[in-house]
């Protein structure tokens, strides 16, 4: 068995335990869904990934192929502007937050930090900003929906608006 197949087999024994762990957590009260809901969830996730893992080590065995090498990148320096830029994006966000409440500023922010990530790339073409636009949007009603909607969390209402 190979480094990913143990890697997989540690993971799955940790994530069976817990899983098994979590038997002792209360059941919910007054809500449909109770403290052991997300961890179950996080927890079935990472067994099932084990597993694949673990499957992927077993195939990669069995068919006892050597792994040429990979040819070798040319070394790539850390964009530190892109850094810089992507905690600028995310600064002003925190900034907007309390001001134009959380649905406006995570449209913006979420529209910001595609176009800052993007690059100069594809800027000019109506599918790229239809594409920037969705994904806002999506992201945004996606958030809003499952805390606001299902999880009952009040997110924050902005002051200069009530959205």
């Amino acid at each position: 068995m190979g480094r990913n197949g143990v890697a997989g087999l540690v993971c799955l024994a940790i994530s069976a335990w817990l899983l098994f762990l979590t038997r002792g957590l209360p059941p919910p009260v007054m809500v449909p869904i109770g403290p052991s809901f997300y961890p179950r969830l996080v927890l079935s996730f990472m067994a099932v990934l084990s597993v694949l893992l673990i499957a992927g080590d077993w195939r990669a065995r069995r068919k006892r192929t050597v792994p040429k090498a990979p040819p070798q990148a040319p070394a790539r320096h850390p964009n530190y502007a892109l850094v810089a830029v992507t905690f600028a994006v995310f600064t002003a966000y925190v900034v907007l937050l309390p001001l134009l409440g959380f649905r406006i500023a995570t449209l913006i922010f979420v529209a910001a930090l595609q176009v800052a990530l993007e690059g100069e790339v594809r800027r000019h073409t109506w599918r790229y900003w239809l594409r920037v636009v969705v994904v806002a949007i999506a992201t945004t009603l996606i958030c809003d929906l499952a805390f606001e909607r299902y999880l009952s969390v009040l997110l924050p209402r902005g002051r200069r608006t009530d959205l």
